[in-house]
């Protein structure tokens, strides 16, 4: 039930029996209705993609395992993603901000159920002035006291509760986010390393490129002087082979930078980054599982954390409530005072009270019901929040689907230009090897090819990356590796 009214005196005691009786004084805080799409993308996403040899089938309604960088076939690779979820540093430390905040939670749930304790005890001496008239002007004297007093407030219309439903709410929300975290690091090694893996790939093939345009640079520089081909020939092969030169720094500074990403994702210095993996030895994942939206609602943290923080506010707008209503404490101590210590631990100097107090709001300048008002503006823009994030995760599985079936066709193509050069390089090599064509064709179709390979690399490291990409999108809990807390102690 949720209450729109401000308070009146007169209902006090419908009130007290409704909040006796369990009624919310706020909202429910479930998620909103969103629509359901009978697909992720504008077109149907076909059940399987690429040609024989690297096809994808996508599974609809399987759940993704949550180690599924193993699909890749690379020991290397899943170490290393195991390693970084052990000992990456921002993991760690949200993990710990975790663990705090349950050590918070449970703090205030133990303080609300019960009533606080405490023993003071104290010793002072002190100098009063007397009346001129009565008694010697001034007074010295000490005072010895020791006391236990406790206190206990009634949650009569659930402030404790709605406080502590709040805070757990947000504890949720922080344990979805953890998790989001994992599943971004584990995502970020795999894509760091292919990636890495194929700047290696095309720094390896840009210097054979950057090679052949040197020998054909100075075989035009030798036929040139004997005036078998004008200089500028010879000018335009250099100003090639100095072009392809030039691209080689920026591809080492990726290659490198990658490198030192992943050492720092591994929780390493970046001196200590790991090897590179063999692009050509991964091995695409073959089946992809890809859940139905209504799954992908209960499964990917940040759909999980916009719900945990709609029952936070939700939580929060019953508590701004019954902080309009009455609420009522009791208190007791006991203890021994007097003016000398035989005195204060006798009998006569046993000193006690207990009382009780009820507290109704009356006039606060209209600031408890501003507060109330903020918390239901605060719950309408978290219903908001919960539907835009849960139209976010759409997109992020749509946009995953269309790039992985344009990386297929991508690569497609490119295999088959790499092939067909490939093979018209072999025949000019067999030409050459019999003397029918002169070596530069030989080197003219390995240029071709090893063009045509990068381009095929290229399109092989985005399709293993845009995979990892999709895995993630499925928003599967990632278990944590044994010892991963006991390791950073």
């Amino acid at each position: 039930m949720r209450t729109h009214e401000s308070f009146k005196p007169q209902r006090l005691a419908v009130l007290v029996m409704l909040a006796l009786s369990g009624c919310a004084l706020g909202p429910t805080g479930d998620a909103p209705a969103v629509p359901q799409p009978s697909h992720y993308a504008v077109e149907p996403t076909p059940d399987t993609i690429g040609p024989d040899g690297a096809r994808q089938q996508f599974v609809l309604g399987q759940r993704a395992v949550p180690q599924w960088w193993q699909a890749y076939a690379s020991p290397e690779l899943s170490a290393w993603v195991d390693e970084a979820l052990k000992h990456n540093h921002s993991l760690a430390q949200a993990e710990r901000s975790l663990a705090g905040a349950k050590e918070q939670l449970r703090g205030q749930i133990n303080e609300s159920l019960w009533p606080t304790i405490d023993a003071v005890g104290q010793t002072s001496r002190q100098r009063a002035l007397g009346l001129p008239t009565m008694g010697p002007p001034t007074n010295l004297y000490n005072v010895f006291s020791g006391e236990i007093s406790a206190s206990y407030t009634f949650d009569l219309f659930g402030v404790e509760r709605y406080a502590n439903s709040a805070l757990a709410a947000q504890v949720d929300a922080q344990s979805y986010q953890f998790d989001a975290a994992r599943r971004t690091l584990a995502a970020n090694v795999v894509i760091t390393a292919v990636n890495a893996a194929s700047l290696r790939a095309q720094v390896m093939h840009t210097e054979r490129l950057v090679a052949l345009a040197d020998t054909d640079a100075e075989e035009l520089q030798r036929r040139a002087a004997i005036g078998a081909v004008p200089a500028d020939d010879v000018l335009a092969a250099q100003a090639n082979a100095q072009s392809l030169r030039a691209s080689l720094p920026g591809l080492k500074s990726q290659w490198q930078a990658m490198r030192h990403a992943l050492a720092v994702l591994m929780g390493r210095t970046p001196d200590a980054a790991p090897g590179d993996l063999d692009i050509a030895a991964l091995r695409l994942p073959e089946h992809v599982p890809l859940s139905v939206p209504s799954d992908l609602l209960r499964q990917r943290p940040d759909i999980l954390a916009a719900d945990a923080a709609l029952k936070v506010a939700a939580a929060q707008e019953a508590l701004a409530t019954a902080e309009m209503f009455p609420s009522l404490s009791i208190n007791a101590s006991f203890g021994q005072s007097g003016f000398s210590w035989p005195k204060a631990t006798g009998a006569a100097g046993a000193v006690w009270g207990i009382g009780a107090s009820i507290t109704q709001p009356i006039f606060h300048g209209g600031a408890l019901r501003a507060r109330r008002r903020a918390a239901q503006e605060a719950y309408l823009a978290s219903e908001d929040n919960y539907q835009q994030t849960v139209l976010n995760a759409f997109q992020n599985v749509a946009d995953s689907l269309v790039a992985l079936t344009h990386d297929a066709d991508a690569l497609q193509a490119a295999s088959a230009a790499r092939g067909h050069s490939e093979q018209t390089w072999r025949n000019a090599q067999r030409r050459t090897a019999l003397g029918a064509v002169p070596p530069s064709t030989a080197r003219a179709g390995e240029r071709q090819y090893l063009n045509a390979r990068l381009g095929e690399i290229r399109a092989t490291a985005t399709r293993l990356a845009d995979t990892a990409t999709l895995f993630q999108a499925m928003g599967v809990s990632i278990d944590a590796p044994e010892g991963a807390v006991q390791e950073k102690r």
